[in-house]
């Protein structure tokens, strides 16, 4: 068992393939590392990718599937989802990982109009404000960055 107990994972791109290690990488702490706090957090540069449907377009195929369950006891490819939002909703709400984005980028990046805005991004999605970001960071054993 791992001894972190708060692991944030930063997501500061929008390339695909972070994107995905993320989840892994998320996976694999609730289920191997029995990390009791997982933060997935996208950062200035992927906040993008909290809008309704981006993480939908990154879709999982069938061979990468197959790669990530022949790695892993007990799991099978027909146990994954196909895209990357329902693997975020399901982390959600079957493991327990918090999904966050910066509110503050949300608006920078012109699809909020302020930081309480949500209407464009995810319903999964938990829109942080400054303060509470630096709280993320500040009370995390590990930081991954992506």
């Amino acid at each position: 068992m791992s001894d972190t107990k708060n692991l944030l994972i930063i997501v500061n791109t929008t390339e695909a393939a972070n994107q995905y290690a993320s989840y892994v990488i998320a996976f694999m702490a609730k289920k191997l590392g029995n990390v009791p706090n997982v933060t997935i957090f996208y950062g200035p540069n992927a906040v993008s990718m909290v809008k309704k449907g981006e993480l939908a377009k990154l879709e999982i195929p069938q061979n990468v599937k197959e790669l990530i369950a022949g790695q892993l006891d007990g799991l099978s490819a027909s146990d994954l989802p196909d895209n990357l939002e329902q693997m975020a909703r399901f982390q959600k709400d079957q493991l327990g990982v918090t999904i966050a984005s910066c509110a503050t980028f949300h608006v920078i990046g012109g699809f909020a109009s302020s930081v309480d805005d949500t209407s464009n991004i995810e319903d999964f999605v938990v829109p942080v404000q400054l303060p509470n970001a630096w709280g993320a960071l500040d009370g995390a054993d590990k930081i991954l960055y992506f």
